[in-house]
């Protein structure tokens, strides 16, 4: 049986990397895979993006409204026409930003449909709180693998916090596209963490749901 398997970890952790050398991997054997993300992620537009310069064209994109298991069944058959091949496997960037019930819709592409499906993505957000695709994926994925990265102080890096400017932030919305035009985000270890927020998680819960947009440059997600 072909299983759900959800690669996650902190940003920085080489996510997409992973993806597209696991791609390679495939197609080296003869293999055919399709590969989507999210339109909500906007770094790259419609490539996956890589820290070490690897970059690469979607398949498909996956609005949030998106009935992902008919368009993987429709991109399924364009595949097959086009190449005489099934699909092998599916290989989905920024898992975070699906919905839950696209990341349902992959446990059927592996189950019902016989594809693999490699998810990557990351865990929680910069007040530690899961974004609804990773926290569906953490309950029902066949498989989870951490993609480990490290803090500034050395140690294994668990979370990810947002700075603006030279200064960082625990408050606002979960996710910020463009919010201001110098955004960046960090991967911290535990104790970092907390030490930077005072010594307190989840500071200010969430706006689930909720995005902000100006013109500034994209945060980076990876």
């Amino acid at each position: 049986m072909s299983k759900l398997y959800f690669r996650y970890g902190a940003m920085n952790s080489g996510k997409s990397t992973a993806l597209l050398q696991a791609a390679f991997n495939y197609e080296e054997r003869g293999q055919h895979v399709l590969l989507a993300k999210p339109l909500m992620d906007r770094k790259g537009d419609r490539r996956i993006v890589s820290r070490l310069g690897v970059e690469r064209d979607i398949d498909f994109g996956i609005a949030p409204d998106d009935d992902l298991l008919s368009i993987f069944a429709a991109e399924r058959q364009r595949v097959q026409r086009t190449t005489g091949h099934d699909v092998a496997c599916l290989l989905v960037d920024e898992a975070q930003f699906l919905a839950e019930g696209q990341v349902d819709d992959l446990l059927r592409i592996a189950i019902e449909l016989g594809v693999p499906v490699l998810a990557y993505g990351i865990r929680t957000d910069f007040q530690t709180v899961a974004f609804p695709g990773s926290r569906r994926l953490l309950e029902i994925s066949h498989s989870l693998e951490e993609l480990k990265t490290i803090c500034r102080c050395g140690r294994k890096a668990m979370f990810n916090a947002r700075r603006v400017g030279d200064r960082f932030v625990f408050d606002g919305d979960q996710v910020a596209i463009d919010t201001f035009e110098d955004v960046t985000y960090e991967s911290l270890c535990g104790q970092c963490y907390l030490d930077e927020s005072g010594g307190l998680l989840n500071r200010g819960r969430s706006k689930i749901g909720a995005f902000s947009y100006s013109s500034g440059p994209d945060p980076d997600f990876s």
